[in-house]
């Protein structure tokens, strides 16, 4: 009996660690996706109302300059860049949530990437203004 302990321990955790990998189904994805991109929409909205709050916070400033609005501008171009690569981000996870395995991964790794070189971008074009 225990000479059969430790294989069955050792199958019963590769089953578990595989069932962690399962894809979702269509379904659920769909309904998973919709939510994010709602989610996703609603952060943009507000990032834009933000956005021009600034904007217009700093062309009301009594002592304010072209490069206030400027500054101004830039960075909340910058928010709202970054609320909408966040936003993408997530719905190209929940997306991935389909697949399994190896394309389960890639799909992720795809998906930082293209939200890292996002943010990135964003932050070239906010120190370029």
């Amino acid at each position: 009996m225990q000479k059969l302990l430790l294989p069955m321990i050792g199958l019963l955790s590769a089953v578990l660690a595989s069932g962690c990998n399962n894809a979702k189904s269509s379904a659920a994805v769909a309904k998973d996706v919709a939510i994010a991109q709602q989610q996703a929409s609603s952060e943009i909205m507000d990032a834009k109302k933000d956005a021009a709050k600034e904007v217009d916070g700093a062309a009301t400033k009594l002592n304010h300059t072209s490069k206030d609005v400027d500054d101004a501008g830039a960075k909340a171009s910058y928010e709202v860049a970054l609320a909408q690569a966040d936003g993408d981000h997530k719905v190209a996870i929940q997306k991935c949530s389909a697949l399994s395995g190896m394309a389960l991964k890639s799909c992720t790794d795809q998906a930082d990437t293209s939200f890292e070189q996002a943010k990135t971008h964003a932050n070239v074009i906010r120190l370029n203004n």
